[in-house]
């Protein structure tokens, strides 16, 4: 006998467990992180959400009012809440990737920002951990050709340092799978071009 949830759907045998006995809520895990959904996608497909807690506690600081430069931080703002940018500026939309609200630096955190002459985040870390996943490359690959054209890049921004025995001066005639997309300026090597380049 199949297993029938609430909005009626019908999970069979051999098929993945249902979402809703699930230990997590949808933006509790990577998925949220990959295939970003909001709290009424997520509830129309059937998962779960979990909504942040109300924090009831006040900033010491704003993102606003911290030194442009780590020289100028006192050793004092390991103990203050400082006000994330993210949440400060849309708090709704920050709120999709479980912006904390409030941060905090620590005392090995701060060591390592004055050894490193950086300055103070402005974001909590949960807003740079969605900064850092925004860089990524989608999960998507494009049809693309080799850019050697010879001694050189299609855009001539790279001079080749060897002759590429497969093609020699002609344009590599190599078609491949890439996650760089076309209009990204990044030069695009097949790997027999790319290796010859690099070993």
């Amino acid at each position: 006998m199949p297993y029938v949830d609430k909005k009626g759907r019908v999970y069979k045998y051999g098929e993945f467990f249902p979402v809703e006995l699930s230990p997590f809520s949808y933006n509790e895990t990577v998925a949220q992180e990959y295939f970003p959904l909001s709290k009424k996608e997520v509830e129309e497909k059937g998962y779960s959400w979990k909504d942040q807690e109300e924090r009831t506690l006040e900033p010491d600081i704003s993102w606003k009012g911290l030194p442009d430069h780590i020289k100028d931080v006192k050793d004092d703002i390991i103990s203050k809440a400082i006000l994330c940018q993210a949440w400060d500026e849309d708090s709704e939309k920050a709120s999709q990737h479980n912006c904390t609200k409030l941060y905090k630096i620590i005392p090995q955190e701060l060591e390592f920002y004055r050894k490193m002459n950086l300055p103070l985040p402005r974001l909590c870390p949960n807003c740079r951990h969605y900064q850092r996943i925004k860089q990524r490359n989608p999960l998507k690959l494009w049809h693309r050709k080799c850019q050697c054209a010879g001694n050189h890049s299609d855009n001539k921004v790279y001079q080749n340092t060897i002759e590429h025995p497969h093609h020699k001066q002609e344009h590599c005639p190599n078609e491949f799978e890439t996650s760089y997309a076309s209009e990204k300026p990044e030069i695009v090597y097949c790997e027999k071009c790319y290796l010859a380049e690099v070993v």
